[in-house]
């Protein structure tokens, strides 16, 4: 096809007004390639960031609270081999009054112990009846020179997970009791608890405490069993050390689906902020070609799933109904 004199000259025009403007799409998409790139470089040093400090984190700790933990777990066999008596107790059994008389008993084996040493009598271990409490997932026991020693027994699915110790020092019913040490993960707020709670309300502190583990550990082993049963379909997993923030990309699919889960507070077990995105592969690798940008779809039906569900049953039930939902989402963009 011929172009006119006329043509020709109104194209020079053009060209002289806006000299750039046929490379303007080449310029964009190269400033879009560089954005993917630095964005994808970022994300890797971010990622690299977040598996050494975990591992520095485990290195720092690991040696310290082993060795704490084989003594405190020592020292509770014993108390509990030692005991004559262990009364469970349910719902309003468990109050400040027995509370105050666990610490009475703490009291008067450190009088009598006292008293016997003052005197050289030999003393009688049967005289003084040696009582451990258990309280739900919480086993309460006295353990010698005037402290308090808690046990609680974490579990998942009904199967026991890990076992975290608590020590209370309580020198008189004058004084408020203190932390005297313990085996709990550095990153749960057991100080700010305590500040918070020990003093003004015992009870509810040794309660908090145990709702803190049992959440963590159910976290933590809800992200444990989807690596173990769909570790395959997952590109990327992250998750802060609570486990209260948790993100993760599905690749294995005609989409890209990226779950992010936010929990209000450390001691919930669903979360409370959740976002589901799908970007469809087949879909992106077209706009490439034609110069647009995909969309992302939200998917509600798994947002939903991941708000009333354990996250290992949210996942299979995601997985599930994936491919339907994204061929539905297909045929509505590209109506035939």
């Amino acid at each position: 096809m011929e172009v006119s004199d006329f043509e020709e000259e109104t194209l020079k025009k053009r060209h002289k007004k806006n000299p750039f403007a046929s490379s303007m799409v080449e310029v964009n998409s190269m400033h879009e390639d560089d954005d993917n790139d630095r964005l994808e470089t970022a994300r890797a040093r971010f990622s690299n960031v977040i598996k050494r400090h975990t591992a520095l984190a485990e290195r720092l700790s690991r040696d310290s609270d082993k060795m704490i933990f084989q003594r405190l777990q020592k020292e509770f066999e014993a108390a509990r081999a030692s005991q004559t008596e262990e009364v469970y107790l349910d719902g309003e059994e468990w109050n400040d009054g027995l509370l105050a008389t666990i610490r009475e008993r703490v009291h008067m084996e450190v009088d009598r112990k006292a008293m016997l040493a003052e005197t050289d009598v030999i003393p009688n271990h049967h005289v003084e009846d040696k009582i451990t409490y258990r309280v739900g997932n919480k086993v309460i026991c006295c353990l010698e020179g005037a402290r308090i020693g808690i046990q609680y027994e974490t579990t998942f699915a009904g199967d026991p997970c890990e076992l975290y110790h608590l020590v209370l020092e309580s020198r008189s019913f004058l004084e408020k009791m203190t932390v005297l040490e313990h085996t709990i993960p550095f990153f749960l707020p057991l100080r700010e608890a305590e500040n918070d709670l020990l003093s003004s309300n015992a009870m509810r502190f040794i309660d908090y405490i145990g709702e803190l583990l049992q959440a963590y550990v159910d976290r933590k082993e809800q992200v444990r069993l989807i690596k173990e049963l769909y570790g395959n379909q997952i590109g990327e997993l992250y998750h802060s050390l609570p486990y209260h923030i948790i993100e993760f990309v599905l690749d294995d699919f005609p989409c890209k689906v990226i779950v992010s889960l936010r929990y209000a507070d450390l001691v919930s077990v669903l979360p409370t902020r959740v976002r589901v995105i799908a970007w469809p592969i087949d879909q992106f690798k077209k706009s490439e070609v034609l110069g647009a940008h995909p969309s992302p779809t939200r998917l509600s039906y798994a947002e939903d799933a991941l708000k009333s569900m354990s996250l290992p049953e949210a996942y299979a039930e995601i997985v599930l109904r994936l491919r339907q939902v994204i061929q539905e989402i297909f045929e509505d963009r590209n109506p035939s």
